[in-house]
């Protein structure tokens, strides 16, 4: 089974491409999800996130308090990893399993669809890394309307990821998709990935 990497900073545009890359057959992970599966009340990562960022973080029904803790842990570069430090080892245990699952049911390529795909070891799952790259104005419009959340938040949360060069030296293919380009146009080049 072929692995495939999909990540780019956030608003870029992934959830896109991942849409296109199942409608083609792929089995796409969402790492999103993976990553809330691996918080829900008494889990082992749920309690590590506790001791990092505080009891606090944890709702009276024992769910986690995502909007609290994305605002401490995006807060800076340093919580950011440490909060990827956390879970990461979680997230790719999860991945493992629906990886297996995957081939299980006979797909002949997955695609793990992950934000942080490049600064965990999840990456080591990958036999190529496609990128999905936009400008920072662009994604900044596409947060505000996505998330509903503050102009301050969005620029915290664009501001915690690295810079765009770290994402182009570690790809494999670079999918722009900005207004001013086809992303059909770019779609193509994913082309020769897929069965």
């Amino acid at each position: 089974m072929l692995i495939l990497g999909l990540t780019g900073k956030t608003g870029a545009g992934k959830s896109t491409v991942a849409a296109y890359l199942e409608k083609k057959g792929c089995f796409v992970i969402d790492g999103d999800k993976a990553a809330r599966e691996i918080v829900l009340p008494s889990s082992p990562a749920l309690r590590e996130l506790a001791q990092a960022f505080g009891e606090d973080i944890i709702l009276a029904d024992g769910s986690l308090d995502r909007k609290e803790l994305a605002r401490r842990a995006f807060s800076s570069r340093d919580k950011t990893e440490l909060l990827n430090s956390i879970t990461h080892p979680h997230i790719k245990r999860r991945f493992e399993e629906l990886i297996a699952e995957g081939e299980k049911r006979g797909f002949d390529v997955a695609v793990i669809d992950a934000a942080a795909l490049l600064e965990s070891d999840c990456r080591q799952l990958c036999e190529k890394i496609i990128v999905v790259h936009a400008d920072e104005k662009l994604r900044l419009q596409r947060i505000l309307d996505r998330d509903k959340i503050t102009t301050e938040q969005a620029v915290t949360r664009i501001n915690g990821q690295r810079e765009d060069n770290y994402y182009f030296t570690q790809a494999d293919i670079i999918i722009y998709n900005n207004e001013n380009t086809s992303l059909e146009t770019e779609l193509d080049k994913l082309k020769e990935l897929i069965p």
